[in-house]
Parts: C-alpha cells; structure tokens; sequence
C-alpha cells in the first residue's frame, strides 16, 4: 500500500486519470456545445425582417497581469421585429459602428447568425412605414 516514500502509490494514476478527465469534459463540452449550435443554425432559415435597433451594448474582458494586460471588446445589438419580439447578436466592431439606437431597416439572420441590416431594398407601402414608425414612437 505505501512505497518507499511513505506515500499512497495506488492513488496516484487514480487522481491523473481523474484530472485527465476533467481536462477533458472542459475541452469536449465547448466543442460539443459549439457544433450543436451550428447545426441548429444551419436548419433555421434565413430570415430577412422589418426590425428596429432597440438597444446596442459592449462588454470589455482584460486578460492577464499588470505587465500584460489583454482586452478584447464585445458588440451586442438588440433589433425589435414589428411583432414586438428581440432578438439580440453579437456583432464585429465595424458592423456596430454602423447602428445607431433607433435606426430600422431590413435585418437578415438564421438562427443566432446575424448577416446584416441593410437600408430597404424593396420599398414598402408608404401606410405600411407610416404605421411601422408609429408603433415605435411611444
């Protein structure tokens, strides 16, 4: 039971094996988190939407110690469809940049993949702007 050291020698590979696994679930779960989004995007359709920009946030992360300091900033912008649902996306700095609070044009998505918010290529009925704009206007 003890080797020539006095220490317990059979819990030894017992404990690497359990800190391999735990390496493991914390490498495996992302990667499987990661790809099962992916396929739930990949079946959602590509959507293309009347919506508004109802609120744009950012979130800065710092890495490392007072020699190296790392941030990396985070864009979230939340539209508003004309059903009064949210749906918030992560967007690069560039595409942020672009959005200004308020601002409604056409939003195209799938799924939790944002691909842009573009002016309206198709011109809608002017009622059809005039009541879009008065629901907002309150």
């Amino acid at each position: 039971m003890f080797d020539d050291f006095g220490t317990i020698s059979h819990f030894g590979p017992i404990f690497i094996a359990a800190i391999f696994i735990i390496v493991m679930i914390g490498i495996l779960v992302p990667i499987i988190g990661s790809i099962a989004q992916w396929s739930k995007n990949e079946k959602a359709p590509r959507l293309s939407v009347l919506a508004k920009v109802k609120t744009m946030r950012t979130e800065i992360r710092r890495n490392g110690d007072h020699f190296d300091m790392h941030t990396h900033t985070d864009h979230y912008v939340t539209f508003e469809v004309e059903s009064g649902d949210r749906i918030e996306f992560s967007l690069t700095g560039r595409e942020y940049g672009m959005l200004a609070e308020g601002d409604y044009k056409t939003l195209s998505f799938q799924g939790t993949r944002f691909y842009g918010f573009d002016r309206i290529r198709n011109p809608l009925p002017k009622e059809k702007i005039c009541n879009y704009e008065k629901s907002y206007s309150h």
